[in-house]
């Protein structure tokens, strides 16, 4: 790959790569920050890297780095008055269906979240997911099967949203 190629992919695969982070995290500075470490790595390595997997070099290092910040962050959670708070409120009233959606992804375990995110969202294959998250197929279509089934109980039906 060279910088012209480069700066192709970070112009076709840039916004992609913010909104699976996004969805992610729900923190724009931590997608952004996402973003950065898997174009960086990118750059790293443009030499080892085909122009045409350079998509799946992206969303893997993303992925990976993502998974890197949910361990750190689950090893130290400081209990601010904020964090207090939102453990004790009450359950929100959404009346959007789009946020109803948002909600119920957010109660997902991590890697349901990215496997429904990467084949729904972002249209990529059971195989293209699963080697970027280091699973099998028949694992990523557990995973996304059991999303969606929790996705389903979490929402009820869709005149109970409606």
């Amino acid at each position: 790959m060279d910088a012209e190629q480069y700066n192709q992919s970070v112009h076709e695969h840039s916004n992609a790569l913010f909104r699976f982070a996004f969805k992610n995290l729900k923190d724009r500075d931590e997608a952004n920050e996402i973003v950065q470490i898997a174009f960086e790595k990118l750059w790293i390595h443009h030499q080892n890297v085909e122009a045409t997997k350079a998509k799946s070099y992206l969303f893997t290092t993303a992925y990976h780095a993502m998974a890197d910040l949910w361990r750190k962050s689950k090893r130290m959670t400081e209990m601010t008055p904020e964090v207090e708070q939102q453990k004790s409120a009450q359950p929100i009233d959404f009346s959007g269906l789009k946020q109803v959606l948002h909600n119920a992804l957010s109660r997902l375990p991590d890697i349901q979240r990215t496997v429904i995110l990467l084949r729904d969202y972002e249209g990529y294959s059971y195989e293209e997911i699963g080697q970027m998250t280091n699973l099998n197929e028949s694992q990523v279509k557990v995973y996304i099967f059991r999303g969606r089934q929790t996705l389903k109980n979490i929402i009820g039906s869709i005149n109970a949203v409606i």
